[in-house]
């Protein structure tokens, strides 16, 4: 099969910025094969970023407007990086911002509209891959797992130490998946506290100490002992997590320490039925040595964090690779993940 070139676009809800991966895809043996030929972090300025934190408060025609605003940026930003390359991408896939997640309630928003960046590119669109499972009575969440399954398929657990971190991992021959925890959205908004930006390399959680009551009232909480599917959103953490977190009146070095001990645990526990095993770690939260220093103390598997290019990019990689199943209209959504009636293929498409 010859080689596919795609686009893959990822915001987190951590709001470190747009991530942007040109990556190749080929079928070998029916085996799927990639390449990440460019890749780059574009930061939000002031104004997008302060926009993007407010937009679950806007009126319907502000969050609108936000949404065709933001979708613009995206194209130009994308269209300047895009001409920096050598390669053109066939296709665009992008995850957007996402503003609401309920799926009790059958609501999923992502904002930055696929019309936009279509005009603004000239290049096939593809945004909006969780409505149709909420549709179906799914989750809407997680989706990188349809590309954990294909792409990574040598590692026993892929782990994503974004804002939320997720898991994903085979259990009687079903791909599960799921939010494990809130992983830097909980430390940055601490670190903001701090008046920092993050905690970085978890500098200022190693001079705190663990409150034992603390770690007790969050590693209680409801959701960590839910079944999956299940999946997590601002929602939660504003309404669950942080009431626990912000009515404990100790310092706020000890309540970073404390989340760290939280995060490794609950990702521990969440993989401790099953034998040693290979662990991909990826995402932010891979880059804080804190972070990752508790997590190998709390789990028995092999924490394996990969280059760069994997760590950062790999979740706009696997967006990319989803836009091609979405091209080809096969499944990129799994029911084993989400909950829904069936699989599922998701994504709007736009053409300028």
């Amino acid at each position: 099969m010859k080689k596919i070139t795609g686009l893959g676009l990822m915001s987190g809800t951590s709001l470190d910025g747009l991530d942007m991966a040109l990556c190749s895809f080929r079928q070998e043996d029916n085996k799927w094969m990639f390449e990440i030929l460019s890749a780059t972090t574009v930061n939000y300025p002031e104004w997008l970023n302060k926009q993007l934190r407010e937009a679950h408060s806007y009126s319907g025609l502000l969050l609108t407007k936000l949404d065709r605003d933001y979708g613009r940026w995206i194209g130009d930003k994308t269209s300047q990086f895009i001409n920096d390359c050598e390669f053109q991408p066939s296709f665009i896939a992008s995850h957007g911002h996402t503003v609401f997640h309920q799926p009790g309630n059958r609501i999923t928003l992502q904002i930055g509209s696929g019309a936009e960046i279509a005009a603004a590119t000239e290049i096939t669109t593809i945004t909006d891959f969780r409505s149709v499972d909420i549709a179906l009575e799914g989750q809407g969440a997680p989706l990188v797992p349809a590309g954990d399954q294909m792409l990574f398929g040598d590692y026993d657990f892929c782990l994503n130490l974004g804002g939320i971190a997720n898991i994903s991992y085979v259990d009687n021959n079903k791909r599960v998946a799921y939010d494990v925890c809130h992983a830097n959205m909980a430390l940055n908004y601490i670190a903001g506290k701090m008046n920092m930006k993050m905690d970085r390399n978890g500098a200022e959680g190693r001079n705190g100490s663990v409150n034992d009551q603390l770690l007790k009232e969050l590693n209680k909480l409801k959701y960590y002992h839910t079944p999956p599917p299940k999946s997590l959103g601002r929602e939660w953490f504003e309404e669950e997590f942080l009431q626990i977190l912000n009515n404990r009146p100790i310092s706020l070095n000890d309540k970073l320490r404390t989340v760290y001990e939280h995060i490794a645990s609950m990702i521990a526990s969440a993989c401790s039925s099953f034998s040693k095993g290979k662990l991909l770690v990826t995402g932010g939260g891979a880059h804080n040595s804190f972070l990752v220093e508790r997590l190998k103390h709390h789990s028995k598997h092999d924490i394996i964090i990969p280059g760069k290019d994997i760590v950062d990019f790999k979740e706009a990689l696997i967006f990319a690779f989803l836009g091609i199943l979405r091209l080809e209209n096969k499944v990129n959504v799994l029911a084993s993940v989400t909950g829904s009636k069936k699989d599922n293929t998701g994504g709007c498409i736009y053409q300028s």
